[in-house]
């Protein structure tokens, strides 16, 4: 599997991203699924402190002790809870970043991540004071790079301009092409790395799309109504066959901007991961085919979501 570099960091992470939010609390079960990813050269997993309220984080690291040199570990801080009572608020202050690192090495059972994300923002934020916190904890060793999970342009614009970040991480997909409008290539240009989460767009864009959407999609998915996520996954369905999967289409949609380093994917059974792993081995998207995808898809504005 190919491994891009993530920004101007030492970081080389696998163009698929194992996200670990759906492995759920069984150790044993989460353990299969994160070896099987592993065994398949996926060296990248993403997690976050707020996961199960820290009891992701408690699973991932029980899996990866005896591992750890092989893996590319990511994990987010921001969201300030308390585990008991399942409350949390947002606090980006440089105190709660510091704290929150400690408490996520503690159960991860490790000494340093990787790559740590402030996990949202919003341009009220003491900018300067996170990035500050950040920067700290790099000089320390104790983060070997950081960055930003946001989909709000006007948020990433500022740690662009002010932060030496080397990723954002952003939902990315054939239905959500809003990075399309004017943040992927702001990126791209200034050698910042995106992690493209949601490529299958919460099952909407999988094999199963037509029932997913049945299902999920009666009040809509973003701008999209129940009838135009109906009508586009049937256009999609037109562009597949026997060999070439909705899927695939998906996957390949999503890393064929120069922008992404990597999918990223949840995963709650070891099949799900061998069925990623399956789509991403076969031939790249074509051009043409990539054009005819544009066409059915539409680009919806960030102006309604920020």
């Amino acid at each position: 599997m190919q491994k891009n570099r993530l920004g101007n960091s030492e970081l080389h992470v696998s163009e698929l991203t194992l996200g670990c939010m759906s492995l759920g609390k069984d150790q044993k079960q989460a353990g299969n699924i994160i070896d099987y990813a592993l065994e398949h050269n996926i060296n990248h997993l993403d997690t976050a402190d707020l996961y199960d309220f820290g009891k992701n984080e408690e699973v991932v690291g029980k899996a990866i002790k005896e591992k750890r040199e092989q893996i590319i570990l990511t994990s987010k801080v921001g969201n300030n809870f308390n585990k008991e009572d399942k409350n949390w608020y947002w606090d980006p202050s440089k105190k709660h970043i510091t704290e929150g690192l400690k408490d996520s090495l503690k159960r991860l059972q490790t000494d340093y991540i990787d790559f740590y994300m402030l996990h949202g923002g919003t341009i009220e934020d003491p900018i300067d004071e996170t990035i500050e916190a950040f920067e700290i904890l790099k000089r320390e060793g104790l983060i070997r790079a950081y960055g930003i999970s946001s989909i709000r342009p006007n948020v990433i614009k500022e740690y662009v301009k002010h932060s030496n970040i080397d990723a954002v991480m952003m939902q990315y997909n054939i239905l959500d092409r809003r990075p399309e409008e004017e943040i992927l290539d702001l990126l791209h240009s200034n050698n910042i790395s995106v992690l493209a989460r949601g490529p299958l767009a919460k099952g909407m864009l999988s094999n199963h799309s037509a029932n997913v959407i049945a299902r999920k999609g009666k009040e809509g998915f973003l701008d999209y109504s129940f009838k135009e996520l109906t009508d586009i996954n049937k256009n999609l369905a037109t562009l597949c066959d026997e060999d070439f999967s909705l899927n695939e289409m998906a996957l390949k949609y999503t890393l064929k901007n120069p922008a992404i380093a990597s999918a990223v994917f949840g995963a709650s059974s070891v099949e799900q991961v061998k069925e990623n792993i399956a789509n991403y081995n076969k031939e790249p998207l074509s051009d043409e085919l990539y054009s005819k995808i544009r066409q059915i898809s539409k680009p919806i504005q960030y102006n309604a979501h920020r």
